[in-house]
């Protein structure tokens, strides 16, 4: 399709709708993005861009602006938790060379996307609240205030609470996980390398990585319980809770949680994957179509694929719509195996002690020793694919 003078119409301000708005903006169409806060922003948490999200942003031009703004990757410490010795580690620099994985405060990401889709001529407005969505030949989203805004093409890069998900799947059914994450900023300690440490302990695990040149190290915290938490990453709590969860934690640990003066605590929820992610004139992608726990950092990694995917799709297909089922043929099935990967992947970081925990630990080691390069290469699936070179 030509996309010269199509109009396109983003729900959401967020990453996915951002490099949405971008990649459709840099083929010709015109694209009009709509926030419901009162600016396009984010704020307090930390992300890992892997390889196949990083290609997406040197596609759209922005790899190297991203990349000055974020750390360099050099490496994953796996550790015990009583000490914090290495159990195990994955080189990056030495085994994926060539690859870009980067640390980068979210605010960096929103800010890079921000910027760049105002310079593309995107019409960014502000305070508009989606409160209805109808699909046909000119789809169109009804605003809170009672304006309908119609256009060739409606996306939903709206998040967990997506209005444009339910109208395509009905009502979702999420399951709380019996897990629970604490996220938290601190100054960043001069002798915290650029690589992420995951201590792992019975029944919860702990991630750091250092942020903006090291300046801040990055927190995320998960416990298993049974008592349920709120979905999202708003809800603040009491930092004594999360150094109580945390008080058998030896090595780095207590020297980073003791920083910790302001942390939000949510709960993790496990939502299918959308079986429907495009309708007449309308689609979805992101959190909005398969929302991921975050134990392998893909969140922003799939919604930049989806994005440049969804604008390849229609620009190549004959028709709009032809062009959204080849958007949901490309993509739904990698989301899925990086959503079910990802749900697998905490018990690994979470074993009691006993036999089986020393058996797991004692695997690691040994693969660390003698094949460094096969743990990684376990998944060349997820970081070595290249949305952007497909077809």
């Amino acid at each position: 399709m030509q996309l010269d003078g199509f109009e396109v119409l983003v729900a959401g301000g967020g990453v996915a709708g951002l490099s949405a708005a971008l990649a459709f903006a840099r083929r010709g169409a015109s694209v009009t993005l709509l926030e419901q806060a009162g600016e396009i922003a984010e704020v307090g948490a930390g992300l890992q861009i892997s390889p196949n999200g990083f290609a997406v942003l040197d596609a759209l031009g922005l790899g190297e602006a991203v990349a000055a703004r974020g750390v360099a990757a050099n490496a994953v410490s796996l550790r015990r938790h009583e000490d914090g010795a290495e159990v195990t580690r994955l080189d990056l620099a030495r085994h994926a060379p060539g690859r870009r994985y980067l640390f980068l405060h979210r605010a960096d990401l929103i800010d890079a996307l921000a910027a760049a889709v105002r310079a593309a001529g995107v019409q960014l407005r502000l305070l508009q609240q989606v409160a209805e969505v109808a699909q046909g030949a000119r789809p169109a989203l009804v605003t809170a205030q009672g304006a309908r805004l119609e256009a060739d093409l409606v996306i939903g890069a709206d998040g967990l609470h997506s209005r444009l998900r339910p109208a395509l799947n009905g009502a979702a059914a999420p399951r709380f996980t019996g897990q629970v994450a604490w996220r938290a900023l601190v100054p960043g300690p001069a002798d915290h390398p650029p690589e992420a440490w995951v201590h792992m302990g019975p029944g919860r695990h702990l991630v750091s990585y250092p942020l903006r040149g090291g300046a801040l190290v990055n927190i995320v915290a998960v416990e298993e319980r049974r008592s349920w938490a709120e979905e999202g990453w708003h809800h603040r709590d009491d930092p004594a809770n999360l150094r109580a969860a945390f008080a058998a934690f030896g090595g780095d640990v207590p020297r980073l949680l003791g920083a910790v003066e302001d942390v939000h605590l949510w709960g993790l929820f496990r939502h299918p994957v959308a079986a429907r992610w495009h309708g007449a004139g309308v689609a979805i992608l992101g959190d909005a179509a398969h929302p991921t726990l975050p134990f392998l950092a893909q969140g922003a990694n799939l919604a930049l694929e989806d994005a440049w995917v969804l604008a390849d799709a229609v620009a190549r297909a004959e028709t709009r719509d032809a062009g959204l089922a080849a958007y949901q043929a490309r993509r739904r099935a990698r989301a899925a195996r990086t959503v079910e990967t990802a749900s697998r992947n905490a018990w690994k970081y979470h074993l009691r002690p006993g036999p089986v925990r020393l058996a797991g630990h004692a695997a690691l080691g040994l693969a660390g020793r003698l094949a460094p390069g096969a743990l990684l290469a376990g998944f060349d699936w997820l970081y070595g694919h290249d949305v952007t070179r497909e077809g």
